[in-house]
């Protein structure tokens, strides 16, 4: 019969020593990351190559299953992953040793092979990874031998019955190397000097007036609607799609951009030399390829930068150059139409500000691209630092190798802000069937709405700045009982009509009206 010296089966401790072996390898990885600065994360690089490798399909069912929290879930998905191997190293260690501790060894390789393979990983960035699983090898053996010595001793028939030196020590040393690897992880990933660097360096920038400055936004721009979106997104709310894993911490001071390829002058800027130079005020609606029918990854702001038409101006691209590959701090890539950042009547900026302040870290500090009408992925490059010039049939984008397509320019598309899906409203209330509509560098002049079987009925259409901005609308319907879909569409400036056909936003954006149910009793 068992006694009160092993009421904690072997097993359930050996998955516990796995585990904290784990978070051994994290905090050592940590912490050697934080002296670097930041470089060479297992974390952020494992995660990032999952990114990569995914099938494309993977992304769009994160994105639609958590949005902005997709690389929340991710971690959590990692974590939970990571545990669970980590539990069976445990186990494994103390029944075949030493197979536990060479799954660490696998774990720590395949982690050196993601970190070493990003984009701009230094000669030094491997060392995380090295010294982060080894100490994940001496931490899950030295744990399963004491938990080994502990089992012998309540096995030898000599001894008495009471509290076991050899439990107590297993115990002890488990809790505090679990402890001590959670407290130190957490605080290196919190304090990465890098982040302190750049966050401080933005609270320090003033930045300069434009030369050119932005209309003021009309009084008419806003609708009195309970529940529609504001005409300008707060930098907080701002939506936030990206393949980060972690916001890449720049310090101005250390950043430059090079403009390159096929060109007769190739430029670098530093940060004094872009500040120096003519900035302009444009309000711009930005929205993102996985946006859904009705979705809410798209958000308007007033940014300021360079223009970069008059930079390339002054590299002078040459031959039959047709396409910008912008490339990211974090090795990301989107390949934009040259002649859309070459035409005057495209604000396409190198952003400096967002809403009146430094741009957020989280949305490209200190410099990102901002090019009205094209899809996020083939232009608005954050943490931007490499022009290239060159040719769709040489080069590709991030995305496009991963079947999206080359050329992203944004459709024409409304969504139902309020009243939400399913509403029931009372019979003869003024009900406010009120969203947006956008279609950046063309406009929208007219938003319609059909409920239920009744003809199109033209919404009332607030002002805007521009073109390059999304529009309010709001219809006020008395209702009448029973249940009505309401459908809604858009009508371009240009004349064209927002399409009825329903498409998921692979390849280049998604298409069809945004439909809710009303039912009035």
């Amino acid at each position: 019969m068992p006694t009160s010296r092993t009421t904690l089966r072997p097993r359930l401790a050996a998955a516990a020593a796995g585990v904290v072996a784990a978070l051994a390898f994290l905090a050592v990885a940590e912490l050697c990351a934080l002296v670097l600065g930041g470089a060479g994360s297992p974390l952020v690089a494992v995660g990032s190559a999952v990114i990569d490798l995914a099938p494309g399909g993977a992304k769009d069912l994160m994105v639609a299953l958590f949005g902005t929290g997709d690389k929340v879930a991710l971690f959590v998905l990692m974590a939970v992953l990571m545990l669970a191997v980590s539990a069976g190293a445990g186990i494994l260690e103390l029944r075949r040793p030493p197979f536990g501790a060479l799954v660490f060894a696998i774990g720590g390789a395949l982690s050196l092979l993601a970190v070493t393979t990003r984009s701009g990983s230094g000669t030094w960035d491997g060392g995380p990874s090295v010294l982060g699983v080894g100490a994940a090898v001496i931490v899950v053996r030295v744990l399963v031998e004491r938990l080994r010595t502990w089992r012998f001793a309540a096995a030898t028939p000599t001894r008495t019955d009471g509290p076991l030196p050899e439990r107590r020590s297993f115990l002890v040393w488990t809790a505090a190397l679990g402890v001590v690897s959670i407290v130190a992880g957490a605080g290196a990933r919190l304090g990465t000097a890098g982040m302190q660097r750049a966050a401080a360096a933005r609270r320090a920038i003033r930045l300069p007036a434009p030369v050119n400055a932005a209309p003021a936004v009309p009084a008419g721009a806003s609708l009195d609607v309970e529940g529609i979106t504001p005409y300008v997104t707060p930098n907080a709310d701002f939506y936030r799609i990206d393949t980060a894993l972690r916001v890449p911490s720049i310090d101005p001071a250390d950043w430059s951009l090079r403009v390159h390829g096929a060109v007769e002058h190739e430029i670098t800027l530093s940060w004094d030399d872009l500040l120096a130079l003519p900035l302009e005020e444009h309000m711009a609606t930005l929205s993102c390829v996985s946006n859904e029918v009705g979705g809410d990854l798209i958000g308007n702001a007033l940014w300021l930068g360079h223009p970069i038409r008059t930079l390339l101006a002054r590299a002078r691209p040459t031959g039959d150059a047709d396409m910008v590959l912008s490339t990211s701090e974090d090795g990301f890539t989107a390949g934009t139409p040259l002649d859309v950042l070459q035409d005057e009547n495209t604000n396409a900026l190198l952003a400096v500000g967002m809403n009146g302040d430094p741009l957020p870290a989280e949305h490209g500090f200190p410099v990102r691209m901002v090019v009205p009408g094209l899809f996020g992925y083939v232009s608005a490059t954050k943490w931007v630092v490499d022009l290239e010039v060159t040719r769709f049939a040489d080069a590709q984008g991030y995305w496009t190798p991963r079947g999206w397509s080359a050329r992203g320019p944004v459709k024409l598309e409304s969504r139902i802000d309020t009243p939400a899906n399913g509403t029931t409203v009372a019979v003869g209330d003024r009900v406010a069937i009120a969203g947006v509509a956008w279609h950046p560098h063309t406009g929208v002049k007219a938003v319609q709405v059909k409920v239920g079987s009744a003809d199109w009925q033209d919404a009332e259409l607030a002002d805007s700045v521009s073109s390059d901005t999304w529009r309010q609308w709001v219809l006020r319907w008395t209702a009448t009982a029973g249940t009505h879909d309401v459908r809604i569409r858009a009508v371009g400036a240009d004349g064209q009509v927002q399409t009825s056909v329903q498409r998921p936003p692979a390849p280049n954006g998604a298409t069809g009206w945004d439909t809710i149910t009303l039912t009035a009793r």
